[in-house]
Formats: structure tokens, sequence, C-alpha cells
């Protein structure tokens, strides 16, 4: 089975869409993975100020009623 020259420059142009295809996926998967990272750590930054909040208005309330004693 002879295959011609046309098959093979078909199967190149084939071959060199699928890489920019590919490549463009994967440059848009580690840009979303840079925006979950930071929506991640934007969470736990939050958490941890809800935490010293709540911290903060329970020495409020402490100092309030020593206030009123």
């Amino acid at each position: 089975m002879q295959l011609s020259t046309e098959f093979w420059v078909q199967i190149l142009a084939y071959a060199c869409s699928f890489a920019a295809v590919y490549g463009r996926l994967m440059v848009r998967i580690q840009y979303l993975e840079q925006k979950m990272d930071k929506h991640n750590n934007l969470v736990e930054r939050v958490y941890q100020l809800e935490a010293s909040e709540k911290n903060a208005h329970h020495r409020i309330d402490e100092l309030r009623e020593e206030m009123l004693r």
C-alpha cells in the first residue's frame, strides 16, 4: 500500500491543528487554575478575618461588661 504525499500533508496539517488547539486549551486551564488559587486564598483569608472579628467582638463584650459593673 503506497501512501501519497497529499495524505502525509493532510496528516501533518491535522497534527499541527491538534497541537494548536491543545496548546490553547492548556493555557486556558492554567489561567483558570491561577484564578482558582486566588479564590481559595481569598476564602481562607475571609475565614481567618471572621474568626478574628468574632474574637474582637467577644473582647469588646467583656470590656463592656466590666465597664457596667
